[in-house]
């Protein structure tokens, strides 16, 4: 399985800029949907009058989760964009 977090070597490129991107903006992506998912799960529990707390916790996480990988996406795209400029 390859590394997620990449060494800061094989990132000083553009493309390798580019490739951190191509990872983390989908996975960002899906965390945040799989929270805000979980969020209305704990809500129709709490709702029903079931145990919710831990549904609501795990979304929260998985949430915060998913928009620091889109952060850090976001991040990645825009120091490739500025690597492309400067190496014209």
């Amino acid at each position: 399985m390859p590394d997620l977090v990449s060494s800061p070597r094989s990132t000083s490129s553009a493309s390798g800029h580019l490739r951190t991107w191509r990872r983390f903006a989908p996975l960002g992506l899906a965390s945040v949907g799989l929270g805000l998912s979980l969020v209305g799960e704990a809500t129709l529990r709490k709702g029903r009058g079931e145990p919710f707390v831990l549904y609501g916790t795990a979304a929260l996480c998985v949430i915060n989760a998913g928009l620091c990988l889109f952060g850090e996406a976001v991040k990645h795209r825009a120091l490739a964009e500025w690597a492309e400029t400067a190496s014209r």
